[in-house]
């Protein structure tokens, strides 16, 4: 006589309960008293990152605009491009947000997310000045994911 089987349930893991996201400051290059701040959260499978700066007369009750919310993703298709899609969106650090998505996503090969409150405009500075700043903020980003 054949018995009936329940079907088999599938294996699953318990989700760690000690993903820590990681807070990184560090002087902007070329833009005077001004931090850069990275607020990063690993997956394993993806990446959230919450950037920001401050500077010296900044109040600490203040209460600063969340900027644009950009998720962007490897191209499976073709390794050296990105696709993203807007969020959210703040005009002043939208291309900013942008750009350090695709860049970051690219390099991690995994998707990411990113809130940017970044206005490289209100820094006042050169594009070399820009790019180098944007250079430091992505290699630190894919050096702790890496």
């Amino acid at each position: 006589m054949a018995t009936a089987t329940s079907p088999a349930l599938p294996q699953t893991e318990p989700a760690s309960s000690t993903l820590k996201p990681e807070e990184i400051s560090f002087p902007l290059p070329k833009a005077l008293h001004t931090t850069a701040h990275i607020h990063l959260t690993s997956f394993g499978q993806c990446a959230m990152v919450f950037l920001a700066t401050s500077t010296p007369g900044d109040s600490a009750g203040s209460v600063k605009p969340m900027g644009s919310f950009v998720y962007a993703m490897p191209d499976r298709t073709s390794p050296n491009s990105t696709i993203s899609t807007t969020l959210y969106t703040t005009p002043s650090s939208i291309e900013y947000t942008t750009r350090i998505a695709k860049i970051v996503a690219r390099r991690i090969r995994a998707p990411v997310y990113v809130g940017c409150s970044i206005n490289p405009n209100a820094l006042e500075q050169t594009v070399e000045e820009e790019m180098e700043g944007l250079t430091k903020i992505v290699n630190t980003i894919v050096e702790r994911l890496g």
